[in-house]
């Protein structure tokens, strides 16, 4: 899609003045077109297929079909629009890869973090595409001050549990998402990651040795220097990485 063409946008929330905002701001973006609005998923299917609009800024929690729901219903279709998220949670990060999402926005919305989604959907070619067949999610979704940022798993060293939340370490910082661990584990490239404890999977590549405590644990040093305790559930897995 060429840079200076305008995109033809659709407008997806169920609350009025979230929609009355994000319409207000694109009026302020030359490169984008409104074509539409709808108030919920099933309206927002059908001005899709009477509209085919390029991009389409999506609520995720509403009534009925969600955000999540409606990107879905678009995966099958020759030619799809661009999705970006608009969304007041941040939970929903690592299942907007799941549906190619071109960008994830918390609301409030702020007119520089709108222009960059629609910059990148702009450059994009084709828009909204997936870049990889592979099953295996290969970036994520991350709050960082008032936004949401895109880290590359192949940059994640470990991931530990927080309760409802997960924290990413990606060399010296850290990201904590509003996840689980045994939901991203599924959707980690195995080849690439191992679990180590129920609160800990770790990159593969950074685990240096393996080590007995002499207290009747095995532990594994990462080359960050940290120190993981392997749980007895996943002991066999780890010592088959070394072929013990």
């Amino acid at each position: 899609m060429p840079g200076d063409r305008h995109l033809r946008t659709l407008v997806v929330d169920d609350e009025p003045l979230a929609v009355e905002r994000l319409q207000v701001l694109c009026a302020q973006l030359d490169e984008v077109e409104l074509v539409g609005a709808a108030s919920n998923g099933e309206a927002a299917l059908r001005l899709i297929g009477a509209l085919s609009p390029d991009l389409i800024l999506l609520d995720i929690s509403m009534p009925g079909l969600d955000g999540l729901a409606v990107a879905r219903a678009l995966e099958g279709r020759p030619v799809r629009p661009a999705v970006v998220f608009c969304t007041a949670f941040d939970q929903f990060a690592v299942s907007a890869f799941d549906v190619a999402a071109s960008d994830y926005l918390l609301k409030p919305v702020e007119l520089e973090r709108l222009a960059k989604a629609v910059a990148r959907v702009s450059d994009a070619a084709p828009a909204g595409a997936r870049t990889t067949s592979s099953p295996w999610v290969a970036q994520l979704w991350v709050p960082h001050r008032a936004e949401m940022i895109r880290v590359s798993v192949a940059e994640i060293d470990r991931i530990e549990a927080e309760r409802d939340y997960m924290r990413l370490h990606v060399g010296a910082r850290s990201y904590l998402v509003h996840q689980t661990l045994s939901e991203l584990e599924h959707k980690l490239d195995p080849e690439h990651f191992l679990r180590l404890h129920r609160s800990v999977i770790v990159r593969r590549a950074v685990i240096r040795r393996l080590h007995h405590d002499g207290l009747g644990a095995w532990r594994a040093a990462l080359a960050d220097g940290t120190q993981v305790r392997i749980g007895r559930t996943y002991l066999a897995a780890a010592k088959a990485m070394i072929g013990l």
